[in-house]
């Protein structure tokens, strides 16, 4: 039997059962960016020769212990995991024994009646027992099947947003942190109330995970549809190095923070090979030539230059305006973790003028607090408040030239989007011409440089643009970029 998959690929067939099913599934993650080595699908495949392949989330959990190295990779991981191994086939219904009951509450003319449907919800979201949990899955199933389910050109699809539009889950908040407190008073949403607030953060984990639910239902029986492969391609969230900084969510976000310590120490441990590779010095063909003459003009010994090793200096100029701000604040993550691969960090912050910001981020402070004072205190605003790199790159030039050296390496972060203000290129250019190495890191699709208001591509020609939309093209620019 061959795979379809394989068959598009023009591969060899995948082999029979379960071990081509494991294999098949490694290949989908390692297609979403996921690294699977064969020792790991070895180990794999000795978890589920243990394990009750009955027990869904225990073959979840032992999959992602063998197949997983980094935490931020589980979503995507849980996402292709439900379309390789899914709950079901098809409409679930009841149980034979008549343990669940799927149907939807409706009203005397057998419409769905949401009013009833937001009560039930709510209660099964505050019951703990493995019984409200099953109740809740059929009900999921089912609102997916008659809510969720619409015809397009190619058929039936299901939406997720569609299941959950008459819902509102949000709506549900209250009515669950009733069912959660009891007789308890939860007046005080403020916190002041140990019991009401951690209840209230229950309530909110629990409204995400119904969120869940439905969009994993969603993609179950999308995939049925259409094939797991095509929904894999579309319906499974992104690794976090992938997200681009411009789009992310404050979820995405927050795996952004957690995957910068990694980050950087791969980049850290980069740099220093290179240094290692490099402290032998490269060969003084004058001084080699010139020993040679005692051995009748053979090169036997090599004599090498002495190397002059030296961190280099780092200059941070960084748009902070909303648009770029996550960018920003990502990028600076980065560069506090690294901090000790250079002789010298100077941070330059801007949103119409400049000012510098390296103070707040001094060696063991709290970043997100660095990053809130800096806002806060900083002079980043002359006049409106709009991005002006044109004003921005006078004052820096005015102001703080002498920060820059024939050591320094120059980072400018920002979009350039200018807001069709003059450009400022002379003090670029000025800029540029000091510094050793001098780069621009865009967030924005290179496709839509020079589009607007954009002066990216006026900028492309004196300083080198490199497009980092993600935390993956940031990695490898800046591996790339910092000098030994």
């Amino acid at each position: 039997m061959v795979t379809p998959s394989a068959r598009r690929r023009g591969g060899p067939p995948a082999p029979h059962g379960i071990p081509g099913h494991l294999v098949d599934f490694v290949e989908a993650l390692r297609r979403r960016g996921i690294a699977v080595g064969p020792s790991e699908t070895v180990d794999a495949g000795r978890v589920m020769s243990v394990l009750d392949l009955l027990d869904r989330e225990a073959l979840r959990e032992g999959l992602a212990c063998s197949l997983l190295r980094r935490p931020t990779h589980r979503a995507t991981f849980d996402a292709l995991f439900d379309l390789w191994f899914p709950s079901g086939v098809g409409v679930r219904g009841a149980d034979s024994d008549g343990g669940a009951d799927p149907s939807l509450p409706r009203t005397t003319d057998g419409e769905i009646d949401f009013a009833a449907l937001q009560e039930l919800l709510a209660d099964l979201l505050s019951d703990d027992s493995p019984e409200a949990l099953e109740q809740l899955e059929a009900i999921v199933a089912q609102m997916v099947e008659e809510i969720g389910k619409y015809e397009s050109s190619n058929g039936p699809s299901f939406s997720a947003y569609q299941a959950l539009r008459n819902v509102a889950p949000d709506r549900l908040l209250e009515k669950i942190l009733s069912g959660l407190l009891g007789n308890q008073p939860h007046e005080d949403k403020a916190g002041g109330n140990y019991a009401s607030e951690v209840a209230k953060r229950a309530a909110v984990q629990r409204i995400a995970d119904f969120r869940k639910m439905v969009e994993s239902e969603t993609r179950r029986r999308s995939a049925e549809q259409v094939g797991k492969e095509r929904v894999a391609s579309y319906g499974v969230p992104k690794l976090a190095e992938e997200v681009d900084f411009l789009r992310a969510s404050d979820s995405e976000l927050v795996a952004l923070r957690r995957s910068v310590t990694p980050l950087a120490r791969l980049l850290a441990s980069r740099l220093a090979a290179r240094r290692s590779r490099s402290r032998a010095g490269s060969i003084d063909l004058r001084r080699t030539l010139r020993k040679s003459m005692s051995t009748g003009g053979v090169p036997i010994d090599l004599v090498q230059r002495k190397p002059r090793p030296a961190r280099p200096e780092l200059v941070l100029l960084c748009d902070v305006s909303g648009s770029v701000a996550g960018f920003s604040h990502f990028t600076l993550l980065l560069v506090h973790a690294l901090r000790e691969q250079f002789s010298r960090v100077r941070i330059f912050a801007f949103i119409d003028t400049t000012d510098e910001v390296t103070g707040f981020f001094d060696t063991g402070a709290d970043l997100g607090t660095a990053m809130s004072r800096m806002i806060r205190e900083a002079e980043l605003i002359t006049y409106d408040g709009h991005s002006d790199y044109g004003h921005a790159l006078g004052v820096f030039a005015e102001r703080y030239a002498h920060t820059l050296t024939g050591r320094s390496s120059l980072l400018v972060l920002g979009d350039a989007r200018n807001n069709y203000r003059d450009p400022g290129l002379p003090a670029l250019e000025n800029l540029v011409s000091v510094a050793k190495h001098a780069h621009w890191l865009n967030p924005e699709p290179r496709g839509q440089w020079g589009t607007g208001d954009s002066a990216a591509l006026v900028y492309n020609e004196v300083i080198d643009m490199h497009e980092c939309r993600s935390s993956q093209q940031l990695a490898a620019v800046v591996a790339g970029l910092l000098p030994v």
